[in-house]
């Protein structure tokens, strides 16, 4: 292989637009410049937030960036949603130092999607030796691609990087015309169930979209009251700044989908998605009145319609979620990447990702089976033939 000169960028802004998305593509808003600088921008990145942007660089022939890892130097493993506390508590109880490491990512987003981002597809093996390298000449602990896109794994494995496994509930169009379309291939409790469930959920309400120049200051002023409730929930502090939300508008205005529900003209909740070539990514849901369903309404089902409506492929609707299941989301596998250059510690965790995959694939097997979709009886079959 031929030899070649990586750089470290001081952050994603360092880097022309141009040459990001030209290394990029447009498939994956998530990893693209406008979402990613939005983060530094807006201080949700950088500074101290433990999330420091060293973005890794191979330049082509050209002079412009050829391939780019999205790296940054991590001081904790929180924003990650590829869990590695225990990993982190061993290394320290053997006298390491975990801290610092590097995460190859799009923050705070469980979105699968590329982790080296190659204009020239044949630079992926030196943008991975480029990035062990600099893990090995900075001694730090490790090295981490989370949520990489299934067709990037086996540049990881080549370089030997060990694999882990995990799970999400996306939705997949069947070319349904539309949402009454997608129910018909529901059992039929399951169909009436959901039914019911929009029926409460919408009761007195107003659901608008809203993308580009429709959302204005004061819907995002709203939104930001939504993330603020659940971001104090579920983690303590939100991870976000009130900054980023009009920046990610003002950039990607066109890929932003705010669904709101409105009581007399009056925002009660919200639920952020951003648009891609071929999915829709939900990611940020919020709201200031307790409404029985309206969460499933504004994450999953409006999701759909928009989904149906736009032609598009998927619906991503982020980490974890098994209620999803009734919904119509079905569990499809995640992967993440792990560079570890500690030869004892190696063998421990690749001991642990071999029985945790296995353990993975078989409670994906068993959740696949609880799907709400209409199964078709073998007998009944049979004699229609």
């Amino acid at each position: 292989m031929t030899a070649v000169t990586a750089r470290l960028a001081d952050g994603v802004a360092a880097i022309p637009a141009a040459e990001w998305n030209a290394c990029a593509g447009t498939g994956n808003p998530f990893v693209g410049h406008a979402f990613l600088s939005a983060l530094e921008e807006s201080a949700s990145v950088g500074a101290r937030s433990g999330w420091q942007p060293l973005p890794i660089v191979v330049d082509g022939a050209d002079g412009r960036a050829a391939a780019i890892a999205p790296a940054y130097v991590k001081s904790h493993s929180q924003g990650e949603y590829v869990f590695d506390h225990a990993w982190a508590d061993a290394w320290e109880r053997a006298g390491g130092s975990y801290y610092p490491k590097l995460q190859i990512a799009s923050p705070f987003s469980p979105v699968p999607g590329p982790r080296l981002l190659l204009r020239d597809a044949a630079l992926g093996p030196a943008l991975l030796g480029a990035v062990q390298a600099v893990v090995d000449q900075n001694d730090l602990s490790s090295a981490h691609a989370t949520f990489v896109a299934p067709e990037q794994l086996p540049l990881f494995e080549a370089a030997g990087w060990l694999i882990r496994a995990g799970t999400q509930f996306h939705w997949t169009n069947r070319g349904y015309a539309n949402f009454d379309d997608f129910l018909d291939a529901l059992a039929s409790r399951k169909r009436k169930g959901i039914r019911k469930e929009r029926a409460a959920a919408v009761e007195g309400l107003t659901i608008r979209h809203l993308t580009g120049g429709d959302i204005e200051p004061r819907h995002w002023d709203a939104f930001w009251r939504f993330y603020q409730d659940t971001g104090s929930r579920k983690w303590g502090r939100p991870y976000l700044t009130r900054g980023f939300f009009p920046r990610l508008g003002e950039a990607m205005g066109d890929r932003v989908l705010l669904i709101l529900a409105e009581r007399g003209g009056v925002p009660i909740a919200g639920a952020l998605n951003l648009i891609g070539d071929d999915a829709l990514y939900g990611r940020y849901w919020g709201a200031t009145e307790e409404v029985p369903f309206l969460h499933f309404e504004l994450c999953y089902y409006q999701a759909i319609d928009a989904a149906i409506a736009r032609g598009l492929t998927t619906v991503e609707a982020g980490a974890q979620g098994e209620h999803k299941l009734a919904r119509g989301y079905a569990p499809v596998a995640t992967y993440s990447a792990h560079y570890i250059p500690d030869a004892n510690f190696r063998r421990a965790i690749a001991d642990f990702l071999r029985r945790e995959r296995e353990a993975v694939a078989a409670d994906r097997d068993y959740l696949a089976e609880m799907t709400p979709f209409r199964r078709v009886n073998t007998t009944e079959r049979s004699s229609t033939r």
